[in-house]
C-alpha cells in the first residue's frame, strides 16, 4: 500500500496532509489547524449537530456526484481522503454572496445566539441540493440531527420551506451555485475528485500508530489476519466516541469504507445482500421497499448525519443492545457472512451474541456482508422504538415483529426485543405462548406474561426495569390492535407533522 498522505478537495482546492495522527477527527483539522471555525464543537459525539458538514464524493455510475450531511466530530480525517469537503465557508465567500439557505435563515429569523447555525446551514445545504420540494416531514427528518435551544426550530423550518424561494433553477443548477465559478460545475467537481483516485490503498503512520484503507477485500483479510488486535473502523459513529469520549489511543485502525466488495448492494429473488461498508442511509430505503412496516423505525433511526456515516454492517458487528436494526433484521431471518483469511462462514444474526459486547466473531474474522431474506407478501413485518424523544435518541426499548396467519390462527410469530437485556434477542417463550393459537387479546395477554421468562431488564438513566417491562408489553398489545386495524397512528406518526 503505496498512499501516506490524505488528500481531499476543499474549496475548489486539493489538500494534502502529511504526517498526521490518525484518529484526528475533521473537526479538529478545521478549527486547529486551518482555523475554519465556522463549524462548531457541540457534544464530540455526533448528537447536537453543531459540527455538520457536507461530503461529496463520486457516486456508483461515476458520473456525478453525491453528497451528504455528516458530524465532523465524530469522522477521522483520512475517512475524507479521495472526497470534497464542504463547509459553512465553502457557502459564502463574502457578506454579499449568501447562498440561498443562508438569505433564507437570515429572513426568517433562524439563528439567535448563532452556536448550532452553522450545523442547520448545512443539513439544509444537503436538503437543499438533493430535494427540489420537500415535504414538512422531509424537512423534519432533514433536521433531525441539529439541536436548537433558542428558537425553537418554528423559524428554521419556515427557512427551509423558503429557501427555494432564494435562487431561481438555473443557478440552483450550479453544484454550490457562485463561490468558485466555472470550476465548481458538477463535470469539473467530478473530473478533479477522479484524479484523486487511488490505484493503491491507504497506509498511513504517526507516532506509532498505523491507519489502513485497502481498495479490496483480499487486502483486508491479509491486513487483518496479520493485525487481529486491530480496530476495524466503518462509520465511525461509534468508534469516533471512543476518542473523543473515552479518550482511547487506537493504535491500529482498519478502514472498510474503500473495500470495493463490502460497498456493493444487491436484491436477488430469495434475498437482499447489503455489504459490511454500506451506510446505513443506502441499505435502509432498499430494505423499506420490501419492508414498508420497517419505515418510521428507520426514520427516527439517530440522524441523517449518522446514518450517512454509519453502517448496517458496523451496527451489527458492535453489538449494542440498543442497536436498532438488530431486533428487525432477527425476526427476518438475516445471517451474516463472515470471513477469516481465506475462510467464509454464514451464521444466523440470531446466534451472533453470546454476552455484552462478546460475539462469534474469532480472532482475525470480519462482517463481509448481511443476508436477509425476500419479504414474504403474506407476512405482517413491524417494528417499535420507544424512547424519551422522537428524533435523535437512544432508544429504551425497540422491538420487531414477524407474524403470519392462517385465518385467525398463528401460523408464525417471531419477536425480537433491545433494551432489555445485555444483548438483543428474540422473546422465545412470548413466541411459544403464541404458536399455533388464536390471534385474539387471551393469546396476546397470555404472550405478555411470557414476556416476564424472555427478559429482566436493567434500570438506568433511560427507564427503571419495571418501566421496560411494562413498555414491551404495551408494545406487543399495540401491535396486536395495529393488525386488527384498531389504531390509526403508529407509534411514530402520533402527533409528528405530516
Amino acid at each position: 500500500m503505496s498512499g501516506s498522505s490524505i488528500r481531499f478537495v476543499l474549496d475548489g482546492e486539493v489538500i494534502e496532509v502529511h504526517d498526521v495522527d490518525p484518529t484526528r477527527t475533521v473537526l479538529q483539522f478545521l478549527r486547529e489547524d486551518l482555523r475554519r471555525t465556522g463549524t462548531k464543537e457541540g457534544c464530540a459525539e455526533g448528537d447536537c449537530g453543531a459540527c455538520t458538514v457536507v461530503v461529496a464524493e463520486i457516486n456508483r455510475d461515476g458520473d456525478d456526484l453525491s453528497l451528504k450531511a455528516i458530524n465532523s466530530c465524530i469522522q477521522f480525517l483520512p475517512t475524507i481522503d479521495g472526497k470534497e469537503l464542504i463547509t459553512v465557508e465553502s457557502l459564502a465567500p463574502a457578506a454579499s454572496q449568501l447562498h440561498p439557505v443562508q438569505r433564507a435563515m437570515v429572513q426568517n429569523h433562524g439563528s439567535q445566539c448563532g452556536f448550532c447555525t452553522p450545523g442547520f446551514v448545512m443539513s439544509l445545504f444537503a436538503l437543499y441540493k438533493t430535494s427540489a420540494r420537500p415535504s414538512r416531514q422531509e424537512i423534519d427528518d432533514a433536521l433531525a440531527g441539529n439541536l436548537c435551544r433558542c428558537t425553537g426550530y418554528r423559524p428554521i423550518i419556515a427557512a427551509a420551506e423558503a429557501m427555494y424561494e432564494q435562487g431561481d433553477e438555473e443557478r440552483r443548477s450550479d453544484w454550490l451555485q457562485q463561490p468558485f465559478g466555472a470550476l465548481q460545475k458538477p463535470e469539473a467537481r467530478v473530473a478533479r475528485l477522479a484524479a484523486l483516485t487511488r490505484s493503491e490503498g491507504l497506509d498511513i503512520g504517526h507516532a506509532g500508530r498505523r491507519f489502513f484503507a485497502p481498495l479490496d477485500i483480499d487486502s483486508f483479510a491479509t491486513i487483518y489476519s496479520r493485525n487481529p488486535d486491530a480496530t476495524i473502523l466503518a462509520g465511525g459513529t461509534d468508534v469516533g466516541l471512543w476518542v473523543t469520549k473515552q479518550h482511547r489511543e487506537l493504535e491500529k485502525v482498519i478502514y472498510t469504507g474503500r473495500v470495493a466488495e463490502l460497498a456493493d448492494l444487491s436484491v436477488a429473488s430469495t434475498h437482499i445482500e447489503v455489504g459490511a461498508a454500506v451506510t446505513l442511509s443506502d441499505a435502509m430505503p432498499v430494505i423499506v421497499d420490501q419492508y414498508p412496516g420497517l419505515d418510521e423505525l428507520f426514520r427516527r433511526f439517530a440522524s441523517p448525519p449518522i446514518r450517512n456515516a454509519g453502517t448496517l454492517g458496523g451496527n451489527i458487528a458492535n453489538g449494542s443492545p440498543i442497536g436498532d436494526t438488530m431486533p428487525a433484521l432477527m425476526v427476518l431471518g438475516a445471517s451474516l457472512v463472515l470471513r477469516c483469511g481465506d475462510a467464509m462462514r454464514e451464521l444466523p444474526l440470531d446466534e451472533f451474541y453470546h454476552d455484552y459486547q462478546v460475539n462469534d466473531l474469532a480472532p482475525g474474522e470480519f462482517l463481509v456482508s448481511v443476508r436477509i431474506p425476500a419479504a414474504d407478501p403474506d407476512a405482517i413485518v413491524r417494528s417499535q422504538k420507544w424512547s424519551k424523544r422522537f428524533d435523535q435518541d437512544i432508544s429504551a426499548v425497540c422491538t420487531a415483529y414477524r407474524l403470519k396467519l392462517d385465518g385467525d390462527t398463528v401460523s408464525s410469530f417471531r419477536m425480537a426485543c433491545g433494551g432489555l437485556a445485555a444483548v438483543v434477542k428474540r422473546a422465545t417463550h412470548c413466541e411459544a405462548a403464541l404458536a399455533g393459537k388464536t390471534w385474539n387479546d387471551e393469546s396476546i395477554e397470555k404472550a405478555c406474561r411470557a414476556l416476564q421468562q424472555d427478559f429482566t431488564p436493567i434500570s438506568d438513566m433511560r427507564a427503571s426495569a419495571d418501566i421496560r417491562l411494562r413498555a414491551v408489553q404495551n408494545l406487543l398489545r399495540r401491535f396486536f390492535h395495529e393488525t386488527q386495524g384498531n389504531v390509526d397512528s403508529t407509534v411514530y406518526t402520533y402527533g409528528r407533522q405530516r
